[in-house]
Order: C-alpha cells, then sequence, then structure tokens
C-alpha cells in the first residue's frame, strides 16, 4: 500500500477541498451535492433522527455483545449489551436531542431490543469468529485517502475473509439490491489494499426483517469501485473550486433538515452556515 498523504484539506477554490472520502460521503454526494455541502464541505453537522440515533445504538450493542468469547454469546448476554448501549446513549446529544416523552423512549427502545432480538435469530454469534469491530481501516489509492469502518471483519474456517455489514433500516427491493451493496464492496477494496486480498464475502444483514444479502467481490468489482470513487471525489473537487454544489431532488428532500435553506424550494443556501447551527442546534466543527 502506498504511504498515506497528509489528511489536512488543501484550498483550491471557494471551499477546501477534501482529502479522504468513506462510502457515506460517496453516497451523500451522488444524492445531493448541496446537501454533501452542508455537511461535509461547510461542516455543520446533521441534527440526529430516530432512524440514525436507533441504528448507531443497536450497531453498539452488536459491538459489545460480540467482545464476549465464542460460547458465551447468549441472548441474555445480548440484553445486556444493550442495555449497557442504551446507557450510554442516553447521556449523548444523538438520544437527548430528539426530546423523547416516556412514551416516545419506552418505543425506541423497545424498537432497538426488538432488532437485537432478530439478529440472533439470523445468525448464530458463537459460530462467528470476528478479527475487527467497528473497524476503522484507511488505505491511499492514489491521490485519494479512502476511510472506511466495518461493522465486523470476521474469518471463516477456512481461512477467509468475510465482511458484515448490520442495517437497521428496510431492505431494498430487488431492483435497488446491487446499489444497496456499494457501501461493502468500498469495504472489500480497503481490505485488498490494506490486508492484500479481497474478502471471500461481503454481507448485508437487515435486521428489521431477518434477510441477509451477500455477494462475492472481485478483481473487477474493486476496480469499479476505486474508479467510481475516483471519478466522485473529482466531482467534488470541480464542486468546490467552482463553489456549485446543485441541489438534487428526490423523495429524500422531505427528510433533509437543511431543505429551508435549498434553492429548490426557495431557500438561500449562503444563509445555512450563518443560521443552521442555532435553528438545528448544530455544533459546526472548527
Amino acid at each position: 500500500m502506498a504511504g498515506m498523504e497528509n489528511d489536512q484539506p488543501e484550498v483550491t477554490g471557494v471551499y477546501e477541498v477534501p482529502t479522504s472520502l468513506s462510502p457515506s460521503r460517496v453516497e451523500a454526494f451522488t444524492k445531493c451535492p448541496l446537501a454533501f455541502r452542508f455537511t461535509s464541505i461547510e461542516r455543520l453537522g446533521d441534527p440526529p433522527t430516530v432512524h440514525t440515533t436507533r441504528g448507531s445504538l443497536v450497531h453498539r450493542a452488536l459491538q459489545l455483545g460480540y467482545e464476549a468469547p465464542a460460547g458465551g454469546r447468549s441472548p441474555a448476554v445480548f440484553e445486556d449489551a444493550l442495555d449497557r448501549a442504551l446507557a450510554e446513549y442516553r447521556e449523548l446529544p444523538d438520544y437527548t436531542l430528539l426530546g423523547f416523552t416516556d412514551d416516545q423512549a419506552e418505543r425506541f427502545e423497545s424498537e432497538c431490543r426488538d432488532l437485537v432480538s432478530r439478529y440472533l435469530t439470523m445468525e448464530d454469534p458463537d459460530a462467528v469468529r470476528p478479527i475487527g469491530l467497528e473497524l476503522m481501516l484507511s488505505a491511499q489509492v492514489g491521490n485519494l485517502t479512502l476511510r472506511g469502518i466495518i461493522d465486523r471483519l470476521e474469518l471463516r474456517d477456512d481461512g477467509e475473509l468475510v465482511v458484515s455489514d448490520y442495517k437497521t433500516g428496510r431492505a431494498p427491493s430487488t431492483n435497488w439490491e446491487q446499489r444497496s451493496m456499494s457501501g461493502v464492496h468500498f469495504y472489500a477494496l480497503l481490505c485488498q489494499e490494506v490486508f492484500g486480498r479481497l474478502p471471500a464475502a461481503i454481507r448485508l444483514l437487515y435486521l428489521s426483517s431477518g434477510e441477509i444479502i451477500e455477494a462475492t467481490p472481485s478483481a473487477q468489482s474493486a476496480k469499479f469501485v476505486a474508479t467510481r470513487t475516483a471519478a466522485v471525489w473529482k466531482a467534488v473537487e470541480r464542486a468546490c473550486v467552482t463553489g456549485e454544489f446543485q441541489p438534487r431532488q428526490s423523495s429524500l428532500c422531505s427528510l433533509c433538515a437543511f431543505q429551508r435553506w435549498c434553492p429548490s424550494f426557495g431557500g438561500d443556501a449562503a444563509l445555512a452556515r450563518v443560521e443552521a447551527p442555532a435553528a438545528l442546534g448544530l455544533a459546526v466543527a472548527a
């Protein structure tokens, strides 16, 4: 793997150009360049939602459950892990900013328990050999640093690697399955760059439905991810130089916290940095 490059952004235009990309950043830019500007370039943050907090909390519970040794990962252990994760999150802004009433908090926590319980019906935790939990990987590909956090990297009995990614949202329709795999294909590329080999399998575990989607990465799929990521980064670079981050309307607009500053809805994007922190309760990154 090539040597790591300084991760400090360099100023080349209207905005500072980032020198690293993650799967979430790639997808964020392709979905809406303007929303990407708000969250990743101007770093206004993104207010928590029930969906995002539930997802991160359940991920934390599964991470804690897998810290128990094989043979000791019982349902009771995962229930205790969820209790510990809940205790952590009740003190964090991701939870407190949601402003739950007692009934809402009870319903939210019940939903988290249902997701963890359903996970335990999908596979036998004692049969899994994790070698990395919430594993941060970083690799230099060309002039760009690729970063990603793998929910679980495991070692199969045959010595092959497997990447597993937990999803707490709905499973995609058949037509969207391939697109839903883009993030784990990104992780496969990182494994190739860091460990010198591709995983034998990449998996999405949809805890809400109990579905598992699995694929086998290849040299061709890894090359496609590298090419696509480089193309996205070039588009980000151009937008930073010109200052033109165009909004992209979709069904996701109704969920966007920055809709009031979007020109597509009569807003002024230039005012977001001044108004959004107070309006949304955000802390702007330095």
